[in-house]
């Protein structure tokens, strides 16, 4: 039985959901602490000009140390129409973007007050889109050290996932080659129903 412990994050890595596709069991953590330069709230994916940073606003807490399930959403300034903005300018020559276009819209129309229950959502969208069921469970309290689940939380510091995946057809591939371990939208815009078996196929 293969039961991991991993972060929910924003759109995440390929990585997650490599983990996620060759896993029985998920338990999501959502009693940690925020940390800064994480991908908690950010993800990357492959803009005209190359690899591209996508990041959620956070309204900063005094506390010095704030759980992530306390953190809440920037929403000052319309962050999620420059994110689809971005993701058209990335991915609308894409095989499939105009394919999974409807699934994805709503997220960027509905305004979260909380970065968890974005992160929770994208993840779900992506599953219906991989056409991807498991059972998954919260974390009800914080431990340091787990020892009946593999442990993945390290792979929401994207400068620590040195995962390095077979390569697959990418928009700017010929412009810029390969980029290893983006978003997993860019994996479904350009995989589409493929995607899952993709997935599969790799190892972290």
């Amino acid at each position: 039985m293969n039961n991991i412990i991993i972060h929910p994050s924003y759109f995440p890595s390929i990585s997650h959901f490599v983990a996620i596709a060759n896993a029985d069991i998920v338990t999501f953590e959502t009693e940690d602490n925020f940390q800064k330069q994480t991908n908690r709230n950010r993800m990357f994916i492959y803009s005209p000009n190359g690899i591209q940073l996508l990041n959620v606003p956070i309204k900063h807490s005094k506390e010095k140390h704030q759980r992530i399930k306390e953190v809440k959403i920037e929403n000052d300034f319309d962050w999620q129409k420059q994110h689809f903005k971005s993701l058209e300018a990335a991915y609308r020559t894409s095989p499939f973007f105009e394919y999974f276009e409807d699934d994805i819209l709503p997220i960027f129309q509905k305004k979260h007050t909380f970065l968890m229950d974005l992160n929770l959502e994208t993840m779900a969208i992506v599953l219906k889109c991989l056409r991807l069921e498991f059972d998954y469970n919260e974390t009800a309290e914080y431990f340091h050290d787990i020892n009946d689940k593999t442990d993945l939380r390290n792979l929401i510091n994207g400068k620590k996932d040195t995962s390095l995946f077979e390569p697959y057809t990418q928009v700017f591939g010929n412009k810029h080659g390969y980029l290893n371990n983006l978003s997993i939208l860019d994996l479904l815009f350009n995989e589409g129903r493929y995607a899952l078996d993709y997935l599969k196929k790799q190892q972290l």
